[in-house]
């Protein structure tokens, strides 16, 4: 899709973080843009700001996990500007920290429904329209570094499977000739809320973590800080407008991290143990 100007994005968890600098990209395009978020206040607040010069931006609530919500955002979407031309499922959360097999079905199940359901319900709601409308149309779906590289638990899990998920997508619309393009973006640090997701997550009983709670903590307190000297939001958001008017599919946003790929697949050939992610480099 080369030209992006009077086109329509809908982006999921667009209220702020990478969702959020998506949509600054798309707009500096000329595109209008719907955002799908569960938190109402900073929707509203980030609809507002991003309203500005003549931009069309509504914002619609939406919990990804819930498939009846993601339908409703493509129903207002279509409403409001009648055709939907990029999806980007981009909604995610942390998942829970800790050993994976002491982690709680709930913990599961809110990783598995936001980060991999709430990607798969945008493509069951958004991909038969921009077929059915015949104007060519691309998907967005964000993974993550981890999603290319061993650990990080139940995220890592998620992740993999955006990856995995959306390379069976690129190859069905492909061998089915539908002029419909996919993206996964594989962002490293980037400055956004992911270890605040907390926030979002619905009341369920949370597991006493015991005696890895400090190793928790820790992990916790140090990812933050990589967040916080992560990428801009806004970048991503540029590379990936660039990717959809080139039709890219893997976006990548930290290079240093791309001999880690290849280590990865090397060790995968050689039948060597695997080998998690890294800090970033000082």
């Amino acid at each position: 899709m080369e030209e992006l100007q009077g086109r329509v994005a809908v982006v999921t968890g667009g209220a702020s973080g990478i969702g959020r600098g998506m949509a600054e990209a798309f707009l500096a395009e000329g595109m209008h843009v719907v955002l799908g978020d569960i938190e109402a206040a900073p929707l509203a607040e980030t609809t507002q700001a991003l309203s500005r010069d003549g931009a069309r931006v509504i914002g619609v609530e939406c919990d990804v996990s819930k498939p009846e919500s993601v339908e409703a955002l493509r129903d207002a979407a279509l409403s409001e500007f009648g055709k939907v031309h990029v999806v980007c499922n981009n909604a995610g959360v942390g998942g829970g920290g800790g050993a994976m097999w002491e982690a709680s079905l709930d913990d599961w199940d809110w990783g598995l429904g936001v980060n991999l359901m709430g990607v798969i319900y945008g493509i069951r709601s958004f991909v038969p329209v921009m077929i059915e409308q015949g104007e060519g149309g691309h998907v967005v779906n964000t993974s993550s570094m981890a999603g290319l590289m061993p650990g990080m638990g139940i995220y890592g899990v998620t992740k993999h499977a955006v990856v995995a998920l959306s390379e069976s997508l690129w190859t069905e619309l492909n061998t089915r000739g539908q002029d419909v393009g996919v993206s996964v973006l594989c962002p490293g640090w980037v400055r956004t809320r992911i270890v605040e997701s907390e926030r979002n997550r619905p009341e369920a009983p949370r597991p006493d973590p015991g005696p890895e709670a400090p190793q928790i903590e820790m992990m916790r307190k140090m990812i933050a800080s990589f967040v916080e000297g992560g990428l801009d939001p806004l970048e991503v958001g540029r590379r990936v407008a660039q990717s959809i008017r080139e039709k890219r599919f893997y976006v990548l946003t930290h290079p240093h991290w791309r001999n880690m790929i290849q280590n990865r697949l090397e060790n995968i050939l050689e039948g060597r143990d695997p080998v998690g992610i890294p800090p970033p480099p000082s």
